[in-house]
Parts: C-alpha cells; structure tokens; sequence
C-alpha cells in the first residue's frame, strides 16, 4: 500500500537562473549562467567572457518568472503543491559579491515571491547557490579558488537568512555540490564560478574548492541556527544508484569507489569529518590543502539537519584492471544497463535506484531526507488541441513514488517531501534547451527563444493534482 506521513511535503523545484531571466534588471548583476551559451543534445555549452552580442544566453529570458511568478504561483496553487523549491540568485543581492550594501530591489522581489507563496499554502525551500554564483566573483577573485569567497558566501547568506527570517525556515547550501568532482568545465564553473588552466591538476583544484565551499557551508549551518532556532538547514547532493556491472570482486570493489566520490561531500556535511578514504588519496597523491584547524573545528561544529538530493538514473560500473596484475583496479568506467531504458538523452530510468538511495542514506546517516529534484526530461507534443498527453511522464512519476513509498514504509527512511524537478518547463542547465522539458506545465518556448511564453497544463498536471490531495493514495 502506498502510504506516506499525514504532513508530507508534495512540491514542486525550480532555481532561479532557469526560469527568472530578467538577467539585468532592478540591479542584478550577471550570474555565472548569465554567460552560459545555448546548446544542444551533444552539443555542449559555451562560457564566454563576458556576455558576447552575437552569442544566444536562454537564461537571460529563461520563461520570465521574474515577472510571470503571480499567475505562475497560481497555477502551483492550484496543483495543490504544498512546497516550493526555489533558490536566490546571489547576484541579485549582491551583484558585485562584495557590494557594500546588499541590492534592497533584489531582497524586495524575494520578499513578495515568498508572500506570494505562503498566502497559497506553499512552504519556500530555498537554496542558497543553485548555479548562479556572481561572475564578478569569478573576476575579482577567481571564484572559490580563493578563501575570500567563504567570507562572500557567509555574508550573503547572513542577509537573506536574517530578512526572511520567519517566511523560510527550510534551506539548501551548495546546489549538487559533488558534481563538480569529474572536473568538468560547465560543472566546476556553475558551482564553483572556476575555470582551469591547461596544466594544473583538476582534482587537486575541485578538492580545494569544494573544501572551501564545505566550510561555508559549516558556517552557513551555524549561522543560520543562531538567526532562527527554527531554521532547518541541509545539504544537497547529487545522487544515482551505482551498480556493479557484475559480481566480479572488481566490479564490486569499482562500485563503492565509485560512490566515494559523493560520500566526501555528505561525510563532510553530516558527520563533520573528512572520509578516510579521501585521506588516502590525498596522502598517495601527495596533496596538500589549505585547511587549518580552525577549519576543521567549523566543519564539525556546522553539520546540518537534513539532507537534500536529486535522484534521476542509476548507474553501472565496471572496473578497469591493471595491465600488470589482473586482480588489481586501475579504474572504473561506466557502461550501460541491459535491464533498463534509457530516455533521450541517455539517462538510464531506474525507480528502484531511487529506493537504494533512500535505504542507503537512512542507514549511513540516519539524518531527514528530502528528495528535492527528481523527473524526466522529455520531448513534450502539442496536439491541435493544445493538449500535451505526457503519460511516459506520469509513469517516471509515479513509479518513484510507488518507490519511495516502500522505502518510507519497509526501509524505515525518514523522507521530509518530494519536489519533482521543473514543476513547469524551464531552461535545461546541461544543454540550455527549452525543448528538454520536465515541467507539468507547458511553456511556449523553443530552442532558438521563439514562442509566447504561454503556459498550457499537461495531462501529467491534473494526475499530480489528485496524487497530492489524496497524499499519494490515488496514482
């Protein structure tokens, strides 16, 4: 029997690059997404420098939520969501990083964003940097390469946090954190506002960051305790299921590496204390960090209360076995699953996986969890009818929380709410695609920027509407 708590949290996410636009306007500074290119299915996006007139930006208008949010929020009232994921866009607040003064027309669209949503019955979950760090900070400081930026993190949040004191009580730190760790460009830069050289380790440079990101984070967590005894502040992680590609002990042995790579960032975050077997790593490595003692005492001290993440695939690894002993790993790779499909762009569907995670993380951390992105990115039909009958997107629903029910139920999982990514069709981070859409609302717009912006409820709207007033009874 599906079942879930009586004050479970049906919502829905969204971040602010990908649906405010309204990129320059009341004094908002650019954001690293800001000069983030379009792209395409294989076809990767560009960062330029700075914003180039003859280079197309989809966030610059994304779906105009800036303006659009008072129709938007009631249509989201009207699916009966009980919360809504959003983040601020820091460059809004300070579009400078280090502005004396804070953007007041910046925190006063926030305010009425957050009043807008509460007067219907919406909890505001807030993440505090979701892809969108000023590209000033890039700039002037080299992003988080530099320690300064934890004191420009710290400052910023200690304004938001003290002027919604009371409107925002749940709130997310660093969006997806770990998924910097690969090194790649279009990731480092959205949470990390870097850019490598061509020589330099990337590893090193993406631990060293993320160190310092984590001790914001601490901070952040202690803080926002200190503002308001009610805040409850988490992390957020991207999450998959890992699978070995066999019962082979190597393939075994390459699946948990493989899931190191997250627990370095939720170890940290949780417990306060970096896994042992990143020590070894950075002992075999011969890396050397800036991270004093009074560092390690504000990790401790800054655990947070609940742990947020997105779950969309799993994944299957095999191990890479050294040429001169067969029975040693040199390193994993990923390869497909014969048990699953994949969607469009290549995402393997596995509702089961979500499951694992939940199981997983009750077990590692014993903490709350928050599935705050999950969904499918597909390529929705208008019909003459202006209808769009979405039903591979009531499927990839409903078989998760199908999922996420046993995993409450039967695995003991403690889990706060469910906010399905891109509630309403929203610019894809990965591509910059319109045409990539996850929403339960359909908006006019395709690749090239062309389109209404109208929006249009999708079939898979109404079957939320009724999983949610029936708490998830009826699927």
């Amino acid at each position: 029997m599906v079942k879930f708590p009586s004050d479970f949290l049906w919502g829905g996410a969204l971040a602010a690059n990908q649906v405010e636009g309204a990129y320059a306007e009341d004094g908002k500074g650019l954001s690293v997404a800001d000069v983030m290119t379009a792209g395409a299915h294989g076809v990767p996006r560009q960062i330029t420098e700075g914003v180039q007139s003859d280079m197309y930006y989809p966030n610059h208008t994304a779906i105009d939520f800036y303006h659009q949010y008072p129709s938007d929020c009631e249509l989201f009232a009207e699916l009966g969501l009980k919360a809504l994921r959003i983040s601020i866009a820091w460059s809004r607040i300070f579009p400078n990083a280090d502005d004396p003064e804070p953007n007041e027309a910046g925190l006063r669209y926030y305010d009425q964003l957050f009043d807008t949503l509460i007067a219907r019955g919406m909890e505001p979950i807030v993440t505090l940097s979701h892809f969108e760090m000023p590209y000033a900070l890039y700039q002037k400081y080299g992003g988080f390469r530099n320690r300064e930026a934890i004191n420009l993190f710290v400052r910023y949040a200690e304004t938001v946090m003290t002027r919604y004191r009371g409107k925002v009580r749940y709130w997310m730190t660093f969006n997806e954190i770990n998924n910097q760790f690969g090194g790649d460009d279009l990731l480092a830069w959205a949470d990390s506002a870097i850019q490598f050289e061509a020589d330099e380790d990337r590893e090193e440079v993406i631990y060293q960051t993320s160190l310092y990101e984590l001790i914001a984070s601490a901070r952040v967590v202690t803080l926002g305790h200190a503002i308001d005894p009610a805040n409850q502040i988490g992390c957020m992680i991207a999450y998959s299921a890992v699978y070995p590609a066999s019962s082979e002990p190597l393939d075994v042995l390459a699946a948990a590496q493989f899931m190191d790579r997250s627990y370095f960032y939720s170890d940290i975050h949780v417990r306060g204390k970096i896994p042992a077997a990143t020590e070894s790593i950075w002992q075999e490595k011969n890396y050397n960090f800036d991270l004093t003692k009074e560092d390690l005492t504000i990790l401790a001290t800054g655990t947070v209360d609940f742990i947020g993440f997105s779950y969309y695939m799993s994944k299957t690894v095999a191990a890479v076995k050294s040429e001169q002993d067969p029975n040693q790993l040199k390193g994993i790779k990923v390869v497909s699953n014969p048990h699953l499909v994949a969607n469009d762009w290549g995402w393997e569907i596995d509702a089961v996986g979500l499951r694992v995670i939940l199981k997983t993380l009750t077990d590692r951390y014993q903490l709350p969890l928050f599935i705050v992105e999950n969904g499918l990115g597909a390529y929705d039909q208008l019909t003459e009818e202006n209808e769009i009958h979405d039903s591979y997107r009531v499927d990839y629903l409903k078989q998760h929380i199908i999922e996420m029910s046993k995993a409450i139920n039967e695995d003991g999982a403690s889990v706060i709410g469910y906010t399905p990514w891109g509630i309403i069709d929203i610019v894809s981070f990965w591509t910059g695609e319109m045409e990539k859409r996850y929403g339960l609302i359909y908006v006019n717009r395709d690749n090239q920027g062309q389109g209404d912006l109208s929006r249009i409820k999708k079939a898979s709207f109404t079957w939320y509407q009724k999983v949610i007033e029936t708490n998830g009874r009826e699927l």
